[in-house]
């Protein structure tokens, strides 16, 4: 119950932020990057009797079908929540911060700005296993049975967006919108990997099984104990094996410097864990 919770805390941080990014600053300029928003304010400028609103779920209705189907429905209902709370997010910001026209006139800042919040906010939500509607969810599609990255999998599904946009609203705003889609893609990734960063510690010490209690006992991670043999001394000695978090990291470093000031200790960036205590393996 805890951890549903924590999901949906995460969730609703990043559609609050992707909706930001998109009413402040990508919508006032007609920037379609990506999406059923971009796609939306596309046809909407086709098909001006249709609201962008309507466009949207139109859309999300078609693509959510998809998602239930193929990814899953616990992906389905935590998208749902994010797709509509971002569409409400941004209903009330219209009616609480109207805005007639960009916050600033420089395209290239609104363009850096919105790509960076609504992005990051992507990543978080992707984090969690869901998605904020739209053409995201075909990226997971193809995460899932390609294993391309998120990031990469939204801008090969947003790339037909840019090229309508360069028909409706002309080339210079469909050249801003590619160059923001790349940037999302980017961001997205950088997101995802910064958000799942894990340590894979690996250490020699003489108080190797001291060692092995606190991380089993005090962090409750698992470990793995190798025996290994020193090339140098001939000696043979411990080596215990554990994958943990940042937080967990600094405060196993700092137990063992307070034992074996000696111990010698490797450290590897792990940007994805699966397995107890991780991520589940079928997400």
């Amino acid at each position: 119950m805890k951890g549903k919770i924590k999901e949906y805390v995460f969730i609703t941080l990043g559609m609050i932020m992707v909706a930001a990014g998109l009413y402040f600053f990508l919508m006032p300029q007609k920037l379609a990057v990506g999406g059923a928003n971009g796609l939306a304010i596309v046809i909407n400028h086709w098909i001006p009797i249709l609201s962008i609103g309507a466009i949207m779920i139109i859309i999300n209705i078609v693509l959510f079908i998809i998602g239930f189907l193929i990814v899953g429905t616990s992906f389905g209902f935590k998208t749902i929540y994010a797709s509509l709370g971002t569409s409400i997010t941004i209903s009330l910001f219209e009616r609480v911060i109207p805005i007639q026209q960009p916050l600033v006139e420089d395209i290239i800042i609104q363009l850096i700005f919105g790509v960076f919040i609504s992005a990051i906010g992507m990543g978080i939500v992707f984090n969690q296993n869901a998605s904020t509607g739209g053409t995201d969810i075909i990226a997971k599609i193809i995460n899932k049975f390609f294993g391309i990255e998120l990031g990469k999998g939204v801008l090969i599904s947003d790339f037909i967006i840019i090229i309508m946009a360069g028909f409706a609203f002309g080339p210079e705003l469909g050249m801003y919108s590619l160059l923001g889609i790349i940037l999302n893609g980017v961001v997205i990734d950088w997101t995802i990997e910064g958000i799942s960063l894990c340590k894979e510690v690996n250490i020699v010490s003489e108080y190797s099984n001291d060692i092995k209690e606190y991380i089993v006992n005090d962090l409750e991670r698992g470990a793995t104990i190798y025996n290994a043999k020193g090339a140098y001394t001939g000696e043979k000695k411990n080596v215990v094996v554990t994958v943990i978090d940042r937080r967990d990291f600094i405060k196993l470093k700092s137990y063992i410097k307070g034992i074996d000031k000696d111990a010698f200790i490797t450290v590897s960036n792990v940007y994805e864990v699966l397995g107890d205590g991780f991520k589940n393996i079928e997400e």
